[in-house]
């Protein structure tokens, strides 16, 4: 028999014996060695066989993969409410649980896990932040829209949505602030926020960007803080560019050390020179990313020493 032979010797050394292969090998061998694939890759080697598909399922695969704080992140889950029904889910099912849009604080921020690094990604709606003069319509408006979403990064249908924006018509004293306390999962994050100079519209089915109220925004630099829990302080400056389109302008990093403890995050954005008026911008939301795992429009910013 060649080497390259396809078939198995039988135990007596005959050809022609009971052939073996991958799926006869015991399910906690091939755990053993898929639990360091990612998980894209298990849900891959799932499909070679039925040994490989139980083995994709055991708990010791997906425990590996849920961040340290996982019990906690899952009490944040809309329809988790249930603690007998939280504890009858295996490992694969909270890790797909957390995997999926998870709304909280009544549906005015999102988070969810992202795949690859393991780390947490956090969606603040603009009406979960504090922009002054927000109640007065002379100058803002919150407008319906459905641009206000963020693409998944490893789910390209899957969508976020807050179904509207803060548009800003004009202001001479324009400032956003936000705050919140997160058990983010240890590792590196960035800081974003989501803004498009412009308001989009659509008209005979195509997009158009009405710009009418911009203006401002080229005199003086928008200046972002970030500071955290554990005194770290973050600050930057850029002029807001490009009209029309959806950009993330990163105002700070920060890093998780302890994923038992609450970070707090307190952020803003402001162009508070009253010498002139701006306008004609639309306010999304705040986003927050295992640092260097956005895919939208990042725009590059200076910063501030």
């Amino acid at each position: 028999m060649g080497a390259g032979a396809s078939s198995v010797m039988g135990l007596e050394g005959e050809a022609g014996g009971q052939q073996t292969g991958l799926g006869d090998l015991p399910e906690s061998c091939v755990a053993a060695v898929i639990v360091h694939l990612d998980p894209p890759e298990i849900c891959r080697a799932a499909r070679l066989s039925r040994t490989f598909r139980g083995a994709a399922s055991a708990d010791l695969v997906w425990e590996t993969k849920l961040p340290s704080n996982y019990r906690h992140l899952l009490a944040l889950a809309s329809d988790e409410k249930n603690p007998h029904k939280k504890s009858r889910l295996c490992k694969k099912e909270i890790y797909a649980r957390l995997c999926r849009p998870n709304p909280f604080d009544g549906g005015t921020k999102e988070f969810w896990l992202e795949k690859t690094s393991g780390g947490i990604c956090l969606l603040i709606s603009s009406k979960a932040l504090l922009i002054t003069g927000i109640d007065d319509r002379r100058y803002w408006n919150y407008i319906p829209t459905e641009e206000s979403r963020h693409q998944a990064l490893q789910a390209p249908k899957l969508k976020f949505r807050f179904h509207t924006v803060a548009y800003l018509q004009q202001t001479w004293w324009f400032e956003v602030d936000g705050e919140i306390d997160f058990c983010f999962p240890a590792g590196s994050y960035s800081l974003f926020f989501r803004l498009h100079l412009g308001r989009a519209t659509k008209r005979l089915g195509r997009r158009i960007c009405i710009t009418e109220h911009i203006h401002g925004w080229d005199i003086k630099p928008v200046r972002f803080q970030l500071s955290t829990s554990d005194g770290h302080h973050f600050r930057s400056k850029c002029y807001l560019e490009k009209p029309g389109s959806w950009i993330l302008y990163h105002a700070g990093d920060f890093v998780v050390e302890n994923s038992d403890v609450s970070t707090n995050l307190k952020f803003s954005m402001k162009q508070i020179d009253c010498t002139h008026t701006k306008g004609g911008l639309c306010v999304d939301s705040v986003l927050i990313y295992p640092k260097g795992c956005s895919r939208e429009k990042v725009f590059t910013i200076d910063t501030v020493t």
